[in-house]
């Protein structure tokens, strides 16, 4: 089964598991770094980390568009049932075995809120488990957290983890975060969008391979990486 992850700059990932098309915080309208426009994108599934307008982003016109399922928390997964789209809420700790694999939603240290200013649950996480057992973590918006080494603990194959400081880890803690991970292989993400979360990306990858044994990847938006 191949694997695709393709980074669409900012905190927008896509990855193809097998047949299955999935997109993680799809925010392309009004970000500067989105290589292609939402109208261009497919999905199967959408995944949405929180309700943040940089990450819930395009969900609703794309999912309108594909019929894309939309697996989030519980409480904007009401939220977005409530506007006609198909939706699977999760909680934090709690997984699911969905077509695609068993998705199950980690801790993320991050706010939440609609862009109507509903609440928006919990800021999360999302550790998947493919069908042929590959592990990716996609860490979401957040800080540093101890228990980022249970999760290490899965053994992990891909790790997504923002580096952008002011709103996330900066690149000092996302160098102790793949200290806890123990992830084979790193790509940096939420970082370079706006000049307030400019970093450098290599200068943090030669950083990371020279203090621990994991690859790290350096994509630019529109890249993708096959596991």
């Amino acid at each position: 089964m191949e694997i695709t992850y393709t980074w669409y700059g900012h905190a927008t990932h896509g990855l193809k598991v097998g047949e299955h098309k999935l997109l993680i915080d799809p925010f392309f309208t009004n970000n500067p770094s989105a290589p292609i426009k939402a109208e261009e994108t497919e999905a199967d599934f959408i995944l949405i980390s929180h309700g943040h307008g940089d990450h819930l982003g395009d969900t609703i016109g794309i999912a309108k568009r594909t019929g894309a399922l939309c697996i989030t928390n519980f409480e904007i997964a009401n939220w977005l049932a409530e506007k006609g789209l198909e939706a699977h809420g999760q909680q934090i700790g709690g997984g699911f075995h969905h077509p695609f694999g068993y998705l199950k939603l980690t801790q993320a240290l991050h706010g939440s809120v609609l862009p109507d200013g509903t609440y928006g649950g919990n800021p999360a996480g999302f550790l998947l488990t493919t069908p042929n057992k590959k592990k990716i973590y996609f860490a979401g918006d957040t800080g540093l957290f101890g228990d980022m080494s249970l999760i290490g603990d899965e053994g992990i194959d891909l790790a997504l983890l923002p580096i952008g400081d002011n709103y996330t880890m900066g690149p000092d803690d996302a160098l102790k975060a793949v200290k806890l991970l123990r992830a084979k292989t790193v790509v940096p993400v939420h970082y370079n969008t706006w000049e307030l979360i400019a970093q450098d990306a290599l200068a943090w990858k030669e950083r990371v391979e020279a203090e621990t044994t994991t690859k790290v990847y350096v994509l630019k938006p529109g890249e993708s990486l096959t596991l």
